[in-house]
C-alpha cells in the first residue's frame, strides 16, 4: 500500500523515537525519506523525456552541494542520475559515491589549475567561468585529445528573484561572462570560433526565488546564442547546452508546485528547438529533488516565556538551519510537532517562538508560530529540510552535527532506517579543531 508522505513522515519520527534515533543523548536527528527521492528522480527524467526527441542526449547532473552525502549521490546515480561538482571535495565526493566522470560536471568561479588539470585528466564536463580562465584552459589543452566536453558559461543578465543573494543572473552577478556587457557577444562568438575545443555552452538562471519564466529566458538566451555561434563556425561546433537548476520549491505546504513538468513544458514551449534533438541536453538540479523528502527532527530541552512571548528551546537551530535563522523572510520552514514518543501533537494553537541551542538572540527556527503548546520533552519538525540542511552545517558552539538516517516506511506501519552519516562526535570536534597542534603556538622557551 503506498502512503502519502505526511504519514510516511508521522511513521517515521515515531519509530526514530522508539529505534533510539532520537534520545535524550542524542537530541537531533536528521531523515531522509528514500521513496521520496527515487520518486523525484524518476519525475525530472520522465519530465524531459516526454518532450525531448527520440534518442536526445539527457544528462541530469545533481548539484552535490545540495546534500554533500555519499550515499545520497549513490542512491541518486542509481535512479539515473549524474553529479554538478564545484570543488575538489565535491568532485572527490562523486567519485566515492561511484559517479564516472562522464556523468559529471564542474562548475566554479574560482577554478585552481589544479583543478583544471585533474578534471582535464579524469574526462570530467568544464564550464569555464571567466575569460581569465579560458586563458588558462588554452595553456592546459595544447595540442592533446581532450578526454573532457568543455564550454563556457554566460550569464544572460535577465534580472533577479524574490531572494536577490540567490540570483544568479543579475546585471552584476559573479557568474560567467555577462552576456549584455559591451563587446561580449562578438568575444564570446570569436572564442569559439578560435576554439574548436569548445563544444558546450552554460547557463544558470533559476534558485530559490527566481519565477520559471525568468529561468526559462535564461535557457532560451543560451539556446539563440548557441545557434548564432554555430551558423559563425558554419557547423554544429556546440552539440550540448547546460541549462543549470534551480527549481524554486514550495516550503509553504505539502503540495509539489512547480513540478519538473511544468519547467519541461514551459521550456518546451519557449524554446522549441532545445529538443528538435541536436543538441545534447545537461540539467543541474539540486534543491528540487530532495527538500520535500527531508525532516529534521529535535527535542525539546527547556520552555520558557519572556515579554509574554511562550519560547520552546530546542535543538534545532542556526548550526543545522543558517538560512531560516539568518534569513527568516527569505528561507521560512514548516514547523510539525510530536509528543516524547513521536506522536503528532494535537491542541489548540499559541503563538510561541520556536529557538535553537546557539548562544545568540537571533537563533529562531520559527517565530511567533500558530503550534500546540509544546513542552519539554517534545518534539519540533523541520519539514522540507532534504537539501542543503543536512550537509551544510555552521560550526557555531561547536555543537556535533547530527546522524542522517534514510528511511523506509512500509504500508503495515513498519520503518526501516539506514545510516548515511553518524552523528558527530565530542573526539571529532576536538580533533577538528587541532588538537593534535595543541603546543603549536606556545613551543617550549
Amino acid at each position: 500500500m503506498h502512503l502519502a508522505s505526511a504519514t510516511r513522515r508521522d511513521l517515521t519520527v515515531r519509530a526514530a523515537v522508539e529505534q533510539a534515533l532520537i534520545t535524550e543523548d542524542q537530541p537531533i536527528a536528521a531523515l531522509l525519506d528514500v521513496d521520496s527521492v527515487r520518486a523525484s528522480a524518476a519525475a525530472l527524467r520522465a519530465a524531459f523525456e516526454e518532450v525531448a526527441a527520440p534518442g536526445q542526449p539527457l544528462l541530469h547532473a545533481f548539484a552535490v552541494k545540495a546534500a554533500a552525502l555519499v550515499p545520497v549521490l549513490r542512491l541518486l546515480a542509481d535512479n539515473g542520475l549524474g553529479a554538478e561538482v564545484a570543488s575538489p571535495g565535491e568532485l572527490a565526493l562523486a567519485q566515492a559515491a561511484g559517479i564516472g566522470p562522464d556523468r559529471t560536471v564542474l562548475d566554479s568561479p574560482a577554478k585552481t589549475p589544479a583543478e583544471l588539470r585533474t578534471a582535464l585528466d579524469l574526462g570530467v564536463a568544464v564550464n569555464a567561468d571567466s575569460q581569465q580562465e579560458l586563458a588558462r584552459l588554452d595553456a592546459l589543452v595544447g595540442a592533446a585529445p581532450l578526454r573532457s566536453a568543455v564550454g563556457l558559461r554566460i550569464n544572460p543578465q535577465l534580472g533577479s528573484g524574490s531572494i536577490d543573494a540567490m540570483s544568479t543572473a543579475t546585471a552584476t552577478s559573479k557568474f560567467g561572462i555577462a552576456l549584455r556587457d559591451p563587446g561580449a557577444r562578438e568575444w564570446l562568438v570569436r572564442a569559439y570560433a578560435d576554439r574548436p575545443w569548445l563544444t558546450r555552452l552554460h547557463a544558470h538562471s533559476g534558485s530559490q526565488g527566481i519565477p520559471l519564466d525568468l529561468m526559462a529566458a535564461g535557457v532560451k538566451d543560451a539556446y539563440e546564442l548557441a545557434e548564432e555561434i554555430n551558423g559563425a563556425v558554419g557547423r554544429q561546433q556546440i552539440d550540448t547546452l547546460d541549462i543549470g537548476g534551480g527549481l524554486p520549491v514550495n516550503f509553504a505546504s505539502e503540495s509539489t508546485e512547480p513540478t519538473f513538468h511544468d519547467y519541461a513544458q514551459l521550456l518546451s514551449a519557449q524554446v522549441p528547438g532545445l529538443f528538435d534533438g541536436r543538441y545534447g541536453l545537461v540539467t543541474e538540479f539540486g534543491r528540487s529533488l530532495l527538500a520535500k523528502a527531508g525532516t529534521i527532527v529535535a527535542r525539546v530541552e527547556y520552555t520558557k516565556s519572556a515579554g509574554g512571548r511562550p519560547i520552546a528551546v530546542t535543538h534545532a537551530g542556526a548550526q543545522i538551519a543558517a538560512r531560516t535563522v539568518f534569513a527568516p523572510d527569505a528561507w521560512p520552514v514548516r514547523i510539525g510537532v510530536y509528543g516524547p514518543q513521536g506522536l503528532p501533537k494535537q491542541g489548540a494553537p499559541i503563538a510561541q517562538d520556536v529557538a535553537g541551542p546557539c548562544c545568540f538572540a537571533g537563533d529562531l527556527v520559527g517565530r511567533e508560530r500558530a503550534l500546540p503548546g509544546l513542552e519539554a520533552g517534545d518534539l519540533v519538525a523541520l519539514l522540507d529540510t532534504g537539501a542543503y540542511y543536512f550537509s551544510n552545517p555552521f560550526g557555531y558552539n561547536s555543537l556535533p552535527r547530527p546522524g542522517v538516517y534514510g528511511y523506509w516506511a512500509s504500508g503495515d506501519g513498519t520503518v526501516r532506517f539506514a545510516t548515511v552519516r553518524r552523528p558527530q562526535t565530542l573526539d571529532q570536534i576536538v580533533t577538528e579543531s587541532g588538537a593534535g597542534q595543541r603546543d603549536a603556538l606556545t613551543p617550549p622557551c
